[in-house]
This record gives structure tokens, sequence and C-alpha cells, in this order.
């Protein structure tokens, strides 16, 4: 009698199908997030809504090339006297950027959570790690090489080894924390942060844990970087003297990605877990698809199959259909082939519903974060939910589509009771993360 009674509840709410009545519901109590548009979440939103942009001319190029064709980058403001304030000089000597950064999100996210941790062993053994990266920082490496070259094998600092290993910064949190629970890295690339957010949320479905940390940083801003990424046409070279122009996403006149730096942390919480202590709930995630286009080491599929069948996957998870979907936070990093190939998916994905689904790419504001990109926008999917607001975005002055409804150079309101988006995130060698999130609705 009690089982037909779930039952017959679960197939009243709109998201709690199937899926619901055998995983168990994952939110999110906690947010964390460094960005080019500020240090903390508040700042990042309120900047993000308001139209700024966190892109910046490059600082500390001497002694390297002028033939550097992109001369911009998206930097967090303040954030070498952040980390002065808030870290030991031996941490500060012995800890990566992407490990620094980590730990102030995650400070915040807990924070914000108003949680104080595990108070024995056996709920740390329930508290889990899910933090990722996409590439070491360049001048951890640089900088040893020098060293070796220039001073001998016992100028080698010993903590080369633990500041460029992906899977530090994750292990940095696990034991400030005491949390014993999975202990998980992820490295795909630009899909890093959404994967993240997505292993950890199955690792709660599944009951391997009832907290996790989880999210994507990322430390990439260096010459060599800039170098390189020009030398595959990924980067603007046409708006070094605008900085705020270039990233521009969706818009006929963009020429590449702004490279950026952030580190985005979301605490994933079980539901009745967070309802036991009475925790602020920001949103749910519902779903999580993944997908491969198997096509090219840097260029996403032309038939834009990859995208679809990630956004689909996730749709299928959630075992939610397309028309319920309000919102899209896009991957679009403003480059030439990646924006229309996305745009093509969802014009075939959402056909019957798209005159009601508004897009954006919260890139125009913050640049590419890489590595963070996936988790940071996550973060700002999340807070869309919440507040019912979708950021706009920037520099979209003459789209190159206009069957699709895309949020230009201002917030728009968000009024349905009910708000569901997908954010997605695609990285080199084909790998593809899209998540579904909702504001929350008790039940």
């Amino acid at each position: 009698m009690l089982g037909s009674k779930i039952l017959c509840l679960a197939n009243q709410i709109p998201h709690l199908t199937n899926v619901r009545r055998h995983y168990r519901r994952v939110v999110v109590t906690g947010i964390g997030l460094i960005s080019p548009l500020g240090i903390g979440v508040q700042k990042s939103w309120t900047n993000l809504v308001s139209g700024e942009s966190g892109v910046r001319k490059v600082k500390n190029l001497d002694g390297y090339p002028d033939d550097i064709p992109c001369r911009i980058a998206a930097y967090i403001p303040d954030i070498d006297e952040c980390l002065a304030d808030t870290f030991t000089k031996n941490q500060l000597r012995t800890y990566s950027r992407s490990s620094l950064y980590t730990l102030i999100a995650v400070r915040e996210a807990l924070h914000s959570s108003g949680w104080s941790g595990p108070k024995d062993e056996q709920e740390a053994q329930r508290c889990g790690v899910a933090i990722g990266t996409g590439m070491v920082n360049f001048e951890d490496v640089i900088e040893a090489g020098d060293r070796l070259r220039q001073n001998g094998y016992s100028r080698v600092s010993p903590h080369f080894i633990t500041k460029i290993l992906l899977n530090i910064p994750a292990g940095f949190v696990s034991m400030e924390l005491g949390f014993r629970g999975p202990n998980h890295t992820v490295s795909t690339a630009c899909t890093t942060g959404a994967h993240a957010v997505g292993d950890a949320a199955n690792f709660i479905r599944l009951n391997h844990a009832d907290i996790m940390l989880a999210g994507g940083v990322e430390s990439p801003i260096h010459p060599l970087s800039l170098a390189s990424f020009c030398r595959i046409r990924a980067l603007c070279t046409r708006h070094n003297d605008q900085p705020e122009r270039a990233s521009r996403p969706f818009d006929r006149d963009r020429c590449g990605f702004v490279m950026g730096e952030s580190a985005a942390i979301l605490m994933l919480e079980e539901l009745q877990h967070a309802r036991a202590r009475q925790a602020q709930i920001f949103g749910e995630i519902l779903g999580y698809g993944l997908s491969a286009d198997a096509h090219h080491v840097t260029a996403p599929s032309e038939d834009g199959r990859g995208a679809r069948h990630s956004m689909l996957n996730a749709l299928n998870n959630a075992q939610i259909d397309a028309n319920k979907i309000g919102h899209i936070n896009c991957h679009a990093t403003s480059t030439p082939l990646g924006d229309q190939i996305e745009l093509m998916a969802i014009k075939q994905l959402f056909e019957q519903t798209l005159k009601s689904l508004i897009i954006t790419s919260t890139k125009g504001s913050t640049g590419h974060l890489l590595g963070a990109s996936g988790s940071a926008e996550a973060i700002f999917t999340l807070l869309a939910c919440y507040h019912g607001q979708i950021p706009p975005t920037l520099n979209l002055d003459n789209p190159i589509d206009d069957e699709v409804r895309i949020a230009r150079n201002e917030c728009l309101e968000w009024n349905d009771d009910q708000r569901i988006a997908l954010t997605n995130s695609f990285g080199f060698g084909g790998t593809n993360a899209t998540l579904a999130i909702s504001n929350y609705i008790q039940c």
C-alpha cells in the first residue's frame, strides 16, 4: 500500500519520474566562486547580470616575444592580494595556484551551506570531493625546468610534483576538511567542471556519499599557453585594444575565445540529509548526460550529433521532456565553428519549443575558463533558476541566427514557477557533458 502511494505521488510531480524512484535526489546547498567577474559568488553574479566584462590586457609578458598575436585574457581581479591575505607564506610557496584557488572557492561554498563539516568518523566517510582541472600551471613547469638547467638537481623544488599532479587540489580539500569518502579527479579539457559535478551527483544518487564538493579550477594564463592556443587559431586576436569587446559568442564578428581563470565549487547534498539539517537549498541537479564526437581532436562534429546526444542523454537521465527546458547556458566560446554547431544541435533537439527557449553564453562576460568553465556555468545556471534571471550574452551585436532566442546584452526575467535549464560543456578530444538543473520544488 505504501509503495503504491509513493508511486502515485511520484507520477504527479513533473520531474520526479522513474529515475527519481530509483535514485536519491541531489540538491545544491553551497556555492563558491572566484572568477574574472570578482572574488565570491555574489560579486561575480552581480557583475554578470549587470553586463560587466572580466577581460583585460595581459600582464607579465616581459621577456617573451612581442609577436604573440593575443594580448588579452580574463584574470581574477585582485587575486594576488587575496592569496597573500588568505594563505601562509609556506602555502604560497608549496601549493599550486590551482590548489590555492580551489581552497578559496571551497571555503566560500562551505560557508554558504551553513554546514560546519563532519561531526564524526562515520559522517566523514559519507563526504567526498570531485574536483578537476584541465591543465597544470605552465609557470610551475617552466620554472622547474629553468632551475634544473641553470642551477642543477639540488635546486629543483621537492614540491614540484605535487604542484603539477592534477588530483592535488582535490586532495588538499579532502585533507583540510577530513573528508574520507570519494576522492575523485576529472581532467577532460573544457568539459572538466561539468563532468566533476555530474560524477559527484552520481556518487550521491548511487549512495556512495551524502555530501560532495564538486567543480573545476583553472589557472592557465601564461605567454606559452597564449602562444600555443594562438598557433591552433583558437584565441581572439582582433580586440587587443578593446579587451571587453573580444569575447562575443553567437556574434557574426566572433573570431576566437578569450582565455580565463577561475575556481568554481558546488556543495551537493542528498535531499533528506539537507532537509534534516534545515539547509538552504539553491536548486537541484536533475540529470547528467555525456557523449563523444569521435570526430577530431579539437573540432566538434559538424553535424552537431555530439552536442545533441549530450543534451538528449541529460534529458533522458532526468526523465524530463525537452518542452520542460526554459533556458540553456551554452558552451559557446566565441569560435566560428563551435558556436554555429551548438546552435544547430539546439535547433534540432528543441525544434518544437524554440519560441519558449532562451539561451545565453556567459563566456561573453567571463571569457573561456577552460577546466573551470563547466562548474562556473553550472553555478550561473543554478542562480538563473534560483533568481529567475537569465544572464546576458555580452557583445552580441549581430547574431548568427534569428530563429533561436538569445539573451542579448541585458538580463532577462524568467518567471516560471518551475525553472529547468541545461548547461553544456564540450572539450578537446571530442568529450561532451550536459547538466540538467532546476530551482528546488519542495514535494
